[in-house]
C-alpha cells in the first residue's frame, strides 16, 4: 500500500522494525527487583524511536515506589488486583480493567493496598524510563522471581544511586 502523494502523514521509515514483547520468553526480556517490585521491560525506547517505553510492573501487597514526580507522562494499566494512586496528595484506587495516567511534573506513588499481588502496564512517554530502572535496580531471572533480600547497607546504596542518577533521567524523588 503506497501513501498518497498529498498525505499529510510521513512516509513510512524502513529503519523502524515491528517490535513484539513476548513476555513467556524469559530469555529476551529484562527483569528487574526494585523496591521490592518486579519489573519486565516489555518495550525500550531503542524500540519505539524513543517515543515511549512499555513496563510490565509486579507488585506484592504493600509495594510501590517512594513519593516522585518526573518530566514525562506515564500510564497504567491495571492487569491484575487493585493499586491506589496518591496524586498531588489525593488518594484514588484503580482496578483490574482500568487505567490511569499521570501527567509530567505532578507528584505521585502508587501501593498495592490489597492482601494480593497487583500486575499492571507501565507506559512512559517519552521513553528513558526504562533505563533509568535498568541502572538502579537488581537483575532477576524472571518476571514471578523473588527480589533479592538487600541489607541497610545495599539498601541505602541504592537509594543514594537512584537519587544521583534522577535528574538526569528527569525524576525527582521526593
Amino acid at each position: 500500500m503506497t501513501p498518497t502523494a498529498n498525505s499529510p502523514i510521513p512516509p513510512d521509515d524502513p529503519r523502524r522494525q515491528l517490535a513484539v514483547a513476548r513476555p513467556g520468553d524469559d530469555g529476551s526480556l529484562q527483569h528487574i527487583a526494585l523496591v521490592g517490585d518486579v519489573y519486565t521491560i516489555l518495550l525500550t525506547g531503542e524500540q519505539t524511536d524513543g517515543r515511549y517505553c512499555l513496563i510490565d510492573m509486579r507488585v506484592p501487597p504493600g509495594g510501590g515506589p517512594p513519593p516522585h514526580r518526573h518530566g514525562f507522562e506515564e500510564m497504567f494499566t491495571i492487569l491484575e488486583g487493585e493499586i491506589q494512586f496518591t496524586f498531588r496528595g489525593e488518594e484514588v484506587t484503580v482496578h483490574a480493567g482500568e487505567s490511569v495516567n499521570i501527567p509530567a511534573n505532578a507528584p505521585h506513588f502508587f501501593r498495592n493496598v490489597s492482601d494480593r499481588p497487583a500486575r499492571m502496564h507501565s507506559m512512559c512517554t517519552p521513553a528513558g524510563q526504562e533505563e533509568y530502572f535498568l541502572q538502579v535496580a537488581d537483575p532477576v531471572p524472571s518476571a514471578t522471581a523473588q527480589p533479592p533480600e538487600l541489607t541497610d547497607t545495599e539498601l541505602a546504596a541504592r537509594s543514594k544511586k537512584a537519587t544521583d542518577l534522577a535528574a538526569h533521567y528527569r525524576t525527582e524523588l521526593l
